[in-house]
């Protein structure tokens, strides 16, 4: 785009949100440009920052008239690459000023949220109502709901309550031509068509931009039982799992699956953390199950606790004897990520597996892992319940660690083609990215790729949403 007209669009720019909001000092820009793993440094012609879903319609018809691409961002957590813009002739489409919470219905259990809400704020603010919003991972205080339903993020309240897509009953999107599409209405009964909410989440900003959502709220439980489990095959943690859910009527809302590897990262790196007990084990699991008061809940476990004692089922267990220590529980199981950084370089992957298979893929993976490269340190964590592993990959402790990720594809595609033969997915929740785009060819049906540009062509035929994200080049 020569100076003047670049000049101009961006003067057009500055009009719509104000010269406080809009940014092209490299400065400015660069928080906005770095990816939080650092895999990924990015470049853009500016940045802005609207307030409300009137101005993005405003700033894509301004975009899509020039145009010019678009990089939505709300927290910029992606794991993937998915929010980070590659070209000085894009814009990135920041959300975070997008944070009213416009309705709150505790009868219909309902609320609607702007994209930059974060996931934090929404969780307060349906306690404060006496119910739960449940998405919840690491990165709570930081990731903001457009984000989220972007990459249809997951966490650890899947098992019960299901992943963003499952939370989401309707959506506000500017499409790429500057029209509104207004799905908020949320009906649980609405067979008019195509059900058009669901076509954007998962999407990666690839075909609109979010900028509100109608989410489902859930009554908040009246008591949570904690406990850490020491075992030595995760094919007893999964038998475990399934009886519990039977026994107590699918009362368990976390099931958190972690090597003794990942457990002693996060013992060595976080601040204050303390192991939960002294049994040492291959395995661990944490459990946590929720109910209304009248459910005898607290007995039931006991009881299944003590019985997969006696009968071997597991090493050993503790549960938490108030909500302060399970909340230290958890804190373990969510520093793990981070610790793994301190542990020099690692190739992670983001995988999905039929739970019935999951603990044959591990067995049969880990032995690959150490023929191709002798003490690589194996960091695998995850949520048991619903299948989702991070199958993280340390350095050896004695190796460079740029020697190491120098075989990250290599790694990749050992462990990706192990979750392909066991019926598997290689993003379970992180989203594609840029990261994992050109292995949807490998991985991904060619039909299905047909049809998701077919897509693609249809509602963003100039690709100026999010380009180079998601879809793999042809």
């Amino acid at each position: 785009m020569p100076s003047t007209t670049n000049s101009l669009f961006l003067n057009q720019l500055g009009s719509i949100v104000g010269a406080d909001h809009l940014f092209t000092d490299a400065d400015k820009l660069q928080p906005s440009l770095t990816e939080p793993r650092g895999l990924y440094q990015g470049s853009a012609m500016a940045l802005v920052r609207p307030a409300t879903a009137g101005e993005v319609v405003n700033i894509v018809k301004t975009c899509a008239a020039a145009g010019v691409p678009m990089v939505p961002q709300s927290g910029n957590t992606s794991l993937c690459g998915g929010a980070t813009a590659m070209s000085s002739q894009t814009i990135v489409l920041n959300l975070s000023r997008l944070t009213q919470i416009r309705q709150l219905d505790s009868t219909a259990n309902s609320l609607v949220a702007e994209a930059g809400c974060i996931i934090a704020n929404i969780q307060q603010a349906a306690s404060e109502a006496g119910r739960l919003f449940p998405l919840s991972f690491a990165a709570d205080g930081s990731a903001m709901i457009g984000g989220a339903i972007g990459t249809n993020a997951g966490g650890t309240n899947v098992l019960r309550y299901g992943n963003t897509r499952e939370l989401v009953s309707g959506l506000e999107v500017v499409l790429a031509n500057g029209d509104l599409l207004d799905d908020l209405r949320g009906l649980r009964k609405d067979n008019t068509g195509y059900d058009l909410t669901n076509l954007f989440i998962g999407a990666e900003g690839t075909l609109g931009i979010v900028t509100a959502a109608k989410l489902k709220l859930f009554a908040a439980p009246a008591q949570c039982h904690t406990a850490w489990l020491a075992i030595d095959q995760i094919s007893a943690g999964i038998d475990l799992l399934s009886d519990l859910q039977q026994l107590s009527d699918g009362a368990v809302s976390g099931c958190e699956l972690m090597s003794s590897t990942s457990l002693q990262f996060a013992l060595r790196h976080q601040p204050g953390a303390r192991a939960p007990m002294t049994t040492q084990a291959p395995w661990y699991l944490l459990l946590e199950l929720t109910a209304s008061d009248h459910f005898p809940l607290a007995s039931l476990l006991e009881k299944r606790l003590s019985q997969a004692l006696d009968d071997g089922q597991v090493r050993d267990v503790v549960i938490a004897q108030s909500l302060q220590q399970g909340e230290d529980f958890w804190a373990i199981r969510e520093a793990i990520s981070a610790a793994q950084k301190h542990e020099g370089g690692s190739i992670k992957h983001d995988i999905a597996l039929p739970i019935q298979r999951l603990a044959k893929f591990v067995d049969a993976t880990l032995p690959l892992l150490g023929q191709k490269l002798t003490d690589i340190r194996p960091c695998i964590f995850g949520h048991l319940g619903d299948g989702n592993l991070h199958f993280n990959l340390s350095q050896p402790v004695e190796m460079e660690t740029s020697e190491f990720l120098a075989q990250w594809s290599e790694f990749n595609r050992l462990v990706h083609d192990q979750v392909d033969k066991f019926g598997g997915s290689i993003s379970a929740e992180h989203g594609i990215g840029q990261l994992k785009r050109e292995e949807l060819v490998r991985y991904k049906s060619p039909v299905a790729l047909q049809l998701m540009r077919q897509i693609k062509r249809a509602l963003d035929p100039d690709d100026l949403m999010n380009p180079g994200k998601l879809l793999p080049d042809k």
